[in-house]
């Protein structure tokens, strides 16, 4: 069964919400109008109200009502439109949610999950393009994935919801059109959050990356295929933990790593990355690690210099050619 990415999400809810009575669906817009991103689409008619939950416009608001449904025995999935707005409900995340199980000496649990659209490239300038996943892999308590595949967007869901931290899930906005086959609905879906994957096996130069950057690596693999330089593209999936051992283990074949991260450089997930692989593979290394991130501006609303501030293939190629001598 071919499957887009937001169509894998929307059957992920489905069979969460068909599977387990306590689950129910909290955000703006995700009713009858079916989601800004249409991922919801169909869910309300199909559940009913008590179970997909229109919230008003406050993040801060439905994000802590979510938190004291989790403290309370349902399973809360929570949609918050895009990361920027998720700035808003900062403070039940960040000094509710990721801290209740610590505070509480392990009495109080918070089985939230919280999706959320990151990312540039849809042209809707700097207030809503931002790539701020770092922000949350940063606070102890979160769990935090970034599914990069159509098989990931509707298997990481089943397993958030068995853990019992605040998941948080990042959904990039360029992949909920990209389509990919899948098995039939019913089939166990449910993937690992623990460990990295290895979306294309190469032996000279491993590029990591995570979430919409993914396409952008194997396209720019397949440029260096063409100049005889063999890459190996590492998906990240989960940003907190990070998964230490698949980085070392990659770079250890190949001696060489560029980082591919959609935030700003400055303060990114890619230089928690590099510092990783630096003190774990120092003496594997054969060039140092290099870093393709998006320029350090708001995101501009000009398509094309929205696109020539984001990494791209050409900008990821570069970085490669780079790492055998050649700045071209």
């Amino acid at each position: 069964m071919k499957l887009s990415y937001r169509d894998a999400m929307r059957e992920a809810l489905r069979e969460a919400l068909i599977g387990d009575p306590r689950v129910i669906l909290i955000g703006e817009d995700i009713g009858s109008y079916g989601g800004t991103y249409a991922v919801t689409r169909g869910l309300l008619a199909e559940f009913g109200p008590d179970r997909i939950r229109d919230a008003p416009l406050s993040e801060s608001a439905f994000v802590g009502a979510g938190i004291g449904a989790a403290i309370n025995g349902l399973r809360p999935i929570v949609e918050i439109m895009t990361v920027n707005f998720s700035l808003l409900a900062l403070d039940q995340i960040v000094n509710g949610a990721a801290a209740m199980r610590h505070m509480s000496g392990g009495q109080i649990e918070v089985p939230l999950v919280i999706r959320m659209s990151t990312g540039a490239g849809h042209q809707v300038a700097a207030q809503h393009s931002h790539s701020l996943e770092n922000w949350y892999a940063n606070i102890p308590g979160l769990r935090v994935v970034a599914p990069a595949t159509v098989a990931d967007a509707r298997g990481m869901l089943a397993t958030a919801l068995r853990e019992r931290d605040p998941v948080i899930i990042f959904e990039h906005v360029q992949l909920y059109a990209t389509e990919d086959e899948l098995g039939e609905p019913g089939e166990p879906t449910a993937v690992d959050l623990d460990h990295a994957a290895v979306r294309r096996r190469g032996d000279d130069v491993t590029i990591v990356t995570y979430g919409g950057c993914l396409p952008r690596a194997l396209a720019a693999a397949e440029l260096l295929a063409a100049e005889r330089i063999s890459a190996e593209v590492i998906d990240l999936r989960s940003l907190r933990p990070l998964d230490g051992d698949a980085l070392v283990a990659s770079v250890a074949r190949t001696h060489r790593a560029v980082i591919v991260d959609e935030g700003w450089r400055t303060g990114s997930l890619a230089g928690e990355v590099a510092a990783l692989v630096g003190e774990r593979a120092f003496w594997d290394l054969d060039a140092p690690i290099a870093r393709v991130c998006t320029a350090e501006v708001p995101i501009p609303y000009a398509k094309h210099l929205e696109q020539a501030a984001l990494p791209q293939p050409d900008t990821i190629v570069a970085a490669v050619r780079g790492l055998f001598g050649d700045d071209s």
